[in-house]
């Protein structure tokens, strides 16, 4: 097969990592990929925006399957139009991305069907939302409509932190267009934890449960991130919940978008709080999170490709897909000054003294002629570690990361912390 992966991320190398493990694989290729993919496979010049590139170029390659790590081409309906070129694609249409796409259609959704979620509502006037965000009690959450890559989220614990966030979305449109619509919602307490499925539109199999940090800085403090590590599985969620949830909003989810004639197919992404009243819907996500990926896929025994051609040919149901009981721990290295403004450009160092099990997911990395990997973004690499119990992974993790360096990397410390102690 000649297999081609979509996106520059660390969740993107992870999956070029797992896919590239398949002797189903004959040819990889990444869009636009990264330093770490450029070792694993062929990397193309070409944005992951670039919809009419992309398809272009995957039927000059032949491609037999296309694989969507990020949103914005999802958003964008490459999923049909490589469907219309006869490509075989991993990951939903345009249409049942909106649950992903458009937090106000995702409400409905789940409104009218009977999924819990926060309460609240959704403006298109700045005043309306500002009349009625000065009634709602604190702390409250403040959220972009649209895609904000994982920043357009604000929980606010003053009032003054509310109005400025919501004039940032839809006065200043920080977010762009994305801002057109904003929700105000209650603000949910309990533990979140993410619940990925594969489905086919019919089928819909969970994968191991996993949590990420969305805040900065340690003991959840500072702006929200696109994710700054993640760990997987979290000891208050077992087996049985992972049922429930799948029974009660994952399966509901799923049947509903194909009565309403958006047949799901890919990797639903289930963003959860567990409340006092039972588990409720924080978000839904249209593909393969991150920085969950980089912990869920090293858990992976099954061969991802043919999973992923169980759902491209609607038989997951007669895919077996198994895990590995190990724990996994995974921190992300991040650009100085990250999540606001930063610089790039630096020499990544990755010591002989980093254990060879460790794996290095690098996202905003890129390789300069001669071979020396520089930094390239604001999340630079995630450093992963599986271990039999969750404090192994963890301590690997930690006691490897000392040993990669760039200037002015900062990283999380309590990664996976209430899980040992």
């Amino acid at each position: 097969m000649k297999v081609l992966v979509i996106g520059n991320g660390a969740r993107e190398h992870a999956l070029t990592w797992k896919i590239s493990q398949s002797p189903l694989v004959d040819k990889l290729y990444v869009t636009p990929g990264n330093a770490g993919t450029a070792g694993i496979a062929q990397n193309l010049n070409i944005a992951a925006s670039d919809v009419i590139s992309i398809v272009k170029k995957a039927k000059e390659l032949h491609a037999d399957l296309v694989v969507v790590g990020p949103e914005a081409p999802l958003a964008a309906g490459i999923a049909d139009q490589l469907q219309q070129a006869g490509i075989p694609v991993f990951g939903p249409s345009q249409a049942a991305a909106r649950l992903e796409t458009s937090k106000a259609f995702s409400r409905e959704h789940m409104q009218k069907y009977g999924i819990p979620y926060a309460a609240g509502k959704t403006f298109t006037d700045y005043s309306e939302a500002k009349s009625y965000l000065e009634k709602q009690a604190l702390p409250v959450v403040v959220k972009a409509d649209g895609l904000a890559a994982g920043k357009g989220v604000t929980v606010a614990s003053t009032r003054e932190e509310a109005f400025n966030a919501l004039q940032a979305i839809m006065e200043t449109k920080i977010f762009g267009k994305a801002g057109d619509s904003v929700i105000i919602e209650e603000c949910l307490l309990g533990k979140e934890v993410s619940l990925l499925a594969f489905t086919d539109g019919k089928t819909v199999v969970p994968m191991v449960p996993a949590c990420d940090y969305k805040r900065v800085y340690d003991n959840d403090r500072g702006p929200n991130t696109g994710g700054m590590g993640s760990y997987s599985p979290p000891g208050f969620f077992d087996y049985d919940m992972i049922l429930k949830i799948t029974e009660a909003i994952i399966k509901p989810t799923v049947y509903a978008m194909s009565q309403e004639g958006s047949p799901y197919k890919g990797v639903l992404y289930t963003g959860l709080i567990m409340t006092d009243a039972g588990p409720k819907v924080l978000e839904f996500n249209a593909r393969f999170g991150d920085p969950e990926t980089q912990v869920i896929l090293p858990r992976l025994k099954t061969d991802l490709v043919d999973i992923m051609m169980g759902v491209v040919n609607e038989k997951l149901g007669s895919t077996q897909i198994k895990w590995t009981k190990d724990a996994c721990v995974g921190v992300v290295m991040a650009s100085g000054g990250y999540p606001g403004d930063y610089i790039t450009g630096f020499p990544i160092e990755v010591s002989s003294k980093v254990d060879k099990e460790i794996h290095i997911f690098y996202a905003g990395a890129k390789k300069q002629d001669g071979g020396r990997i520089v930094t390239d973004g604001g999340r630079v690499l995630t450093v992963t570690a599986t271990g039999k119990t969750m404090k192994e992974a963890r301590d690997k993790v930690y006691r490897n990361i000392q040993h990669i360096r760039f200037d002015g990397n900062h990283y999380r410390k309590d990664i996976a912390a209430r899980e040992v102690t």
